[in-house]
């Protein structure tokens, strides 16, 4: 019995592995617009983060745009994905607060619904781990939790 459940253990993984790397796969690309965006257009997220009364926006927008940027690639080749997914998260709920709570939650008042679904998966992330598909599998493998 105990070697069946082990087995069975081992089975279970393979999906949890897929199910990680297509989460990882499916942030970086609904970030990928809004970080372009702010990239090339950092003056105007400046102005409309002091708009939203965001402090100090110019910090925020260039530390908004880093983290989105640099979180791109991590996610994408799934390296320190707990550490990204654990600041992203913070942005989110920044996101939730300053721009979408007053609209509502549905996503058709640009409420709270999208950037409440990105949180939940980066606690996912958070809580996972990268899954095997990764390079923290591949550096990191002992300790964090992938066996």
């Amino acid at each position: 019995m105990k070697e069946f459940m082990g087995e069975l253990r081992v089975l279970l993984s393979y999906p949890k592995n897929c199910i990680l790397l297509a989460v990882r796969l499916l942030l970086t690309y609904g970030f990928t617009q809004p970080a372009i965006l702010k990239l090339n257009n950092i003056h105007e997220t400046i102005t409309w983060f002091a708009g939203l009364k965001i402090p100090f926006p110019s910090f925020v927008a260039y530390t908004v745009t880093g983290l989105e940027s640099l979180g791109i690639i991590l996610l994408i080749i799934g390296l320190f994905t707990r550490y990204i997914s654990l600041m992203l998260s913070m942005v989110m709920l920044g996101a939730i607060y300053f721009v979408h709570l007053p609209n509502g939650f549905s996503v058709l008042n640009n409420g709270i619904e999208i950037p409440l679904y990105y949180f939940a998966f980066f606690m996912i992330l958070i809580s996972f781990g990268a899954g095997k598909f990764s390079l923290d599998r591949l550096f990191f493998e002992k300790g964090d939790g992938y066996e």
